[in-house]
């Protein structure tokens, strides 16, 4: 058979690319087409999304795809982070640039949330972990300081819904994207509406669920006209970023339940799978969450801020006019001698703070640890936290699954970091399996060629994923 070409925009935190793969009927070949900066914008005292300057940048990644494919190219779909959103009124205008999760105005509308409704309540409606940045509290943030935008609205959409709509036309939101929101019922697998009422938040604004692996439709017309493409398929795949990547973790336990991944980038996300969301009071005492998959399943893990702390730490290098890669950092970190302090990454300290070595130093300061000075020595403690969280949140895992897991696999850009999967292996004293590098864009791939009628099931996907990488082993010492 001829091969055929679908495409992934696979958008993070800290940059986007557009993806190409290459499908022979046995493996997915994947190249990158197009790499493009990500981040919050500062905008008179807020953070935003420049939604606008990424969508330029995915339409020059589609016209360099039209022009290296033409017609093999079937099918194109969008990942992206979870919980922000973009507000349009009924003509399709936008409604305010959009709020970055890390901007300041969600600080405290925990509290504010819990005067209404219990902590307990809201988890037994939505079965997720109680985070600020949730969908559902920056809403009540947008409701105190801008009701106005909430009584416009017409139609909110997730991240990746937007990009799809502005691909298509479509107004629908993804299975997997809308169960980061905290304002979707597991239970009901549709919008919390009783809980959003309560809130007296507009319920006409959530648009219709659909499940990974719907078309969406053609691209428009205008779309093709400007990147040369032909009106191709828009498909939604598991549009989380991390549920697209779970959908392709090379595990070859599919169906049991003893292995666990941990996406691993700005963020470091690490669960388990199961066929139902999970909401005892266990885990709402742990502060898991209950995300959505693929095929229906529920992605049972915790949050753990991640790779942002090396991120910011490169950064204040930068502007101190000290230039490294990630790997010479790495290899810093590494020789870096011990003792190797330990920090909480999940303080919120480390949320977004104007100098992230300096809070670093304060936290080992105030706890009485040794004060790493060097890049290395920073690098080396906040890869060493990592591990060290690792550990904590296996042990909760496995009391939630009932048995022990026994190999953790490792992907996204983290799994490229020996250094920070030989302490994990270590820690955790399980086996680390690290890779695929690009899971999320295989993720996102293979599901459109499933789509496509390419591949059955989500056992065969993870074989592809297989055939198809390169993985590497990482066995505790002692």
């Amino acid at each position: 058979m001829s091969e055929q070409v679908y495409l992934a925009i696979d958008l993070g935190a800290e940059s986007g690319r557009v993806m190409a793969g290459s499908w022979n009927g046995r493996a997915m070949c994947v190249e990158e087409l197009h790499r493009f900066p990500n981040g919050p914008i500062a905008l008179a005292g807020t953070l935003r999304w420049d939604v606008l300057r990424l969508w330029a940048e995915i339409l020059h990644g589609l016209t360099m795809a039209a022009k290296r494919f033409g017609e093999a190219i079937v099918s194109v779909g969008v990942d992206t982070w979870g919980v922000d959103f973009v507000l349009l009124t009924k003509n399709g205008e936008i409604l305010g640039q959009p709020y970055h999760y890390r901007d300041a105005r969600v600080t405290g509308m925990l509290k504010r949330a819990f005067g209404t409704v219990s902590r307990a309540e809201i988890f037994a409606q939505t079965g997720l972990q109680f985070m600020e940045i949730n969908t559902l509290y920056q809403l009540l943030a947008l409701q105190q300081s801008h009701p106005e935008l909430l009584a416009a609205a017409d139609c909110l959409l997730m991240m990746p819904d937007f990009f799809h709509w502005c691909l298509c036309g479509s107004r629908v939101a993804e299975f997997t994207n809308a169960t980061t929101s905290q304002c979707f019922n597991p239970i009901k697998r549709d919008w919390a509406f009783a809980l959003l009422e309560k809130f007296d938040l507009p319920t006409r604004i959530f648009p219709k669920i659909v499940p990974p692996g719907t078309e969406l439709g053609q691209s428009r017309e205008s779309v093709s006209q400007q990147t040369g493409l032909g009106r191709i398929k828009v498909v939604a795949p598991p549009s989380h970023d991390t549920a697209s990547a779970v959908a392709a973790i090379p595990t070859q336990n599919h169906g049991r339940s003893d292995w666990a991944y941990i996406s691993s980038g700005t963020w470091s996300l690490m669960g388990i799978e199961t066929q139902q969301a999970v909401l005892s009071d266990r885990v709402l005492q742990l502060n898991f969450t209950n995300e959505g998959g693929i095929d229906g399943t529920f992605r049972l893990l915790k949050n753990i801020t991640g790779l942002w702390l090396v991120q910011q730490c490169r950064r204040a290098f930068e502007s101190s006019g000290r230039h490294f890669d990630y790997a010479e950092l790495t290899r810093l970190a590494e020789s870096a001698p011990g003792p190797h302090s330990i920090v909480d990454p999940d303080d919120a300290r480390f949320a977004n703070p104007p100098n992230m070595p300096a809070a670093i130093q304060d936290f080992c300061r105030e706890t009485n640890q040794a004060v790493p000075q060097s890049e290395g020595a920073l690098v080396r403690c906040a890869l060493e936290s990592l591990a060290a969280k690792y550990k904590v949140v296996l042990a909760g895992l496995e009391e939630l699954a009932g048995q022990r897991i026994d190999v953790i696999h490792v992907v996204g850009g983290g799994s490229r970091n020996p250094l920070l999967n030989q302490l994990a292996a270590d820690r955790c004293g399980r086996q680390i399996v690290a890779g695929p590098v690009e899971t999320t864009a295989l993720g996102n791939l293979l599901s459109q060629a499933r789509a496509a009628g390419e591949l059955k099931s989500l056992a065969e996907m993870r074989q592809v994923v297989r055939c198809s990488s390169a993985l590497h082993v990482f066995e505790p010492r002692a």
